[in-house]
Parts: C-alpha cells; structure tokens; sequence
C-alpha cells in the first residue's frame, strides 16, 4: 500500500492496483513545461500579493526555473511510480528547495492547475500546426509549379470527368490547409482564456491577483465563471475537431497520392527514401508512408468523438474522467504535427510521370462537356445538347474509337449545329484554355493562383 496524496482524511493508503490505474504519468508527461511555466508564473504572484513572502516566492521560483531548464535539455524524465507529471514536478521541487515547496500550492486547486497546463499547451500547439501546414502548403505548392502546364484527367466517382490542370489538383490541397488555418486561429482565440484562480469550483478567498498571473502567461482574457473554468473542455474538443479535420484532409492527399503511384495509374514516383519493400516480394515499393497518414485520421477522429463522449455525460464540475482528455489531445496533436512534417518532406521529393499524364489524356471524352458547351454557344439548349454529346460518345464507343474520328459528317447526323471547328474543342489542352470562370482550372488563372501563394508564403 502507498501513502494517498492529500491524504489527510483517509486511514488506509491506496492500493498498488488503484495506484497503477489511476496514474496518467505516460500521458500527461507532455504538459510538463507548461506545468512549470504556470507553477513560476503562480508563485510570483503569490509573493507579489504578499499571500506567502517574498524570499519564498524568490526561492520557489528559482526552484522552478531550474526544473525547467532541465526540461527544456531533455533532462527530466518521468517517473512511472508518480501519479502524474504535476506530481512529480512538486516532488522534485520538494527534494530541491525543502519544506517552502508546499508553499506552492497556496490558492490553487489540481483542478485549476491542469486547466491551466493544457491550454498552455494547446495554446503553443495550435502555433507550431500553424507552421506545419504552412510547411506542407510550400511543399504541394513547389510540385505544383514544377509541373505548372501538365493537364490530367480531373476525376468524379474515380471516373474520368474532365481535363485539369496537375497544378489545380495540388492547390485545392492548398485551399484546404487554409481552411485548417484559419480554423486552428480561431480555435485559439478561445483557448487563450487563464483558467488558475479559479481553485477546485469555487476561486479562492486569498486576495489573488489573476490579472497578473494573466500578464505573465500572456493570456488576454481571465475566465468569467470558476465553475466553467475547471470543466471547461470546449477549447480542447475544438482544437481536436481541427485536427480531425487537418486529418481528413492529409488522408485524402494521401490516397489521391497512393492511386496516381499505383501502376494503374502510373503518374507519382515516390521518392526511395519515402517507400517502403516488401518481405516476399522482391520487386515491390510500397507507399507505405502514405497509407500510415490515411490510417492515422482514423485515430484522431476517433479522439475527437471519445472527447465528445466523455463530456457529454459530466455534471457540473470537474470529474475525474477528465484525466483522459489528455491521451485525445496530446496524441492528436502528436501525430498531426509527425504526419504534416513526413508529408512536406515526401511531397518535395515527389516527381510527376508527364508521360503518363501525356497517355491517359488519350481519352477524348474528357472533352465531351466541352462538345457540350459548344453546341451551347451556338443556341442550343444545354439540356439537348447533353443528350446529343451522350448520343454521340454512345456511337463512338460502339464504333471502338476516339470521338476525334468520328468525323464531321457524323457529328451532323446528331445535330446540324456542328460544324468543322467542333472537332477542336476535343483536345484536353484547349479544354482547359477555354475554362473562363473564376477560380476554374484556365493556365493563366492557375499561374495566377501559384503567384499569390508563393507570396503568401514567402510572408508566412
């Protein structure tokens, strides 16, 4: 049996069991620079507000301080038999400094210090997964504009649809990392709010001073309600929705990516050093990369809905059930942070098969809702003209040849609005010239498009 922690009322220690089980130390070990950041940030204010004296919060941050530069060098390790991080920082400190260390916990609760620790680190997250999708954005961006005039067949329902630009492929990658960004920027608006001060529920009737622990932590907002602030996971269950969002879109790219390696479609080369082999088969390379990424998203939205799940039943306050909000958090943000750096990388090292490209435009019927437009621009109803175009792909396909061979003579047999310059529109390189719309896959537009995100990121 093990002495309890702030065990005065109990009579017998905990259980050896009880103590394994409830530990979170290999979870929460994440938190522990925050954890201090807080800790010296508190005892500053505790000294400042004349709560303990000012010797003692000279000493306990001195203590701290050095706790966290041994943190920051790689130096702390945690210890599996304490209960969690933030215990084994007070234990440390206590070893440190002496008796003044339970001086630490003055006017504050486990409750408000926990809050306190994961927005820190959610509130640093945020940033550098910030910079991580920007780095992947450069990445998709340098391909797309080495391969800038490459057409491929644009697919819907992994059918041929229409001729696109390889580069308009790449940038709607682009676009969706923005919406990430923008997303994770506002998720951090509302983390950045201090929780500590707000005790286990109910603040404190020591004369505190949370706007200057907020100055100090360089949080803009104090939380409004103590209650709130204690059990309030809304910040975390947001910053995961982004994440499972980020992860959704990194396992589409990666299986856009995965199809144009596979010999079917023939159109990426991965680079060796981003492919695995395989045990048996000698001539395998295997995008194996890429399939752990599209694997990945399930586990992040998996803890985004395991988040949802155990809030959704709490009263008000903190429960215990809270301890496994950090397993969601920190590994979501783990893994997007490995994913995003792993994609950037492979992505530069990427190289485009344009003969490919080149072999599966032969398809001319990529071109049909160009034959389509056509009849359009000449009075026909686009209803009837999609009717006519179907008819016409129905005969060339009887026939077993392109649409090109057809012939004008036999365009005419299904609409005498055909005339000799329709047989041009049947080139996947003039469908996209033709393009006129806004944000379509028109070259001028799209190098457009890679200009202004190469200055957008070359800001940052």
């Amino acid at each position: 049996m093990t002495r309890k922690l702030w065990g005065g009322r109990f009579k017998k220690a905990t259980d050896p069991l009880v103590e394994r089980y409830t530990s979170s130390i290999t979870v929460d070990a994440c938190l522990a620079r925050y954890d201090v950041q807080g800790s010296i940030a508190h005892a500053t204010m505790l000294g400042r507000c004349r709560i303990i004296s000012r010797a003692d919060s000279r000493k306990l941050v001195r203590g701290l301080t050095r706790i966290l530069r041994s943190i920051q060098q790689g130096r702390f390790a945690p210890n599996p038999r304490a209960e969690d991080i933030h215990t084994q920082i007070q234990q440390t400190l206590e070893r440190r400094i002496g008796p003044v260390a339970k001086k630490l916990h003055t006017a504050r609760s486990r409750n408000d210090q926990v809050a306190l620790d994961l927005r820190l680190y959610c509130r640093d997250a945020a940033a550098y997964l910030t910079d991580d999708l920007r780095g992947a954005q450069r990445a998709l961006v340098h391909l797309a504009s080495r391969y800038a005039r490459a057409v491929m067949p644009g697919y819907t329902h992994l059918q041929h649809a229409q001729p696109v630009l390889l580069a308009h492929h790449l940038l709607a990658y682009v676009e969706m990392f923005e919406r990430d960004i923008e997303r994770l920027r506002d998720a951090h608006i509302r983390i950045d709010v201090l929780p500590l001060g707000s005790g286990a529920l109910a603040g404190t009737s020591l004369p505190i001073d949370r706007a200057f622990v907020a100055k100090l932590l360089k949080f803009p907002r104090v939380s409004r309600n103590s209650m709130d602030a204690v059990s309030d996971r809304d910040f975390a269950l947001e910053l995961c929705s982004a994440l499972a969002i980020v992860g959704m879109h990194l396992s589409r790219l990666a299986e856009d990516f995965i199809l144009w390696n596979s010999v079917e479609f023939g159109i990426l080369e991965l680079d060796d050093a981003f492919a695995t082999g395989s045990s048996l088969m000698p001539q395998k390379k295997n995008p194996d990369v890429l399939e752990l990424i599209r694997g990945q998203a399930g586990l992040v939205i998996g803890h985004l809905t395991a988040l949802l799940t155990m809030m959704k039943g709490l009263p008000l306050s903190y429960n215990r059930d809270l301890q496994w909000d950090k397993r969601c958090v920190c590994e979501s943000i783990e893994m997007t942070h490995d994913a995003l750096i792993v994609l950037a990388r492979l992505v530069q090292r990427s190289t485009i098969r344009t003969s490919q490209l080149t072999a599966l435009l032969h398809d001319d019927a990529l071109c049909a809702t160009d034959l389509a437009e056509y009849l359009v621009e000449r009075g026909v109803p686009f209803a009837q003209a999609h009717t006519i175009v179907g008819q016409v792909v129905v005969a060339a396909e009887r026939q077993g040849i392109p649409l090109k061979q057809l012939g004008l003579a036999q365009l005419k047999r299904f609409s005498t609005a055909f005339d000799r310059r329709a047989l041009a529109v049947l080139d996947p390189r003039a469908s996209v010239a033709r393009k006129r719309s806004v944000g379509s896959t028109n070259p001028t537009m799209v190098a457009q498009a890679l200009v202004n995100w190469q200055k957008k990121l070359k800001r940052g």
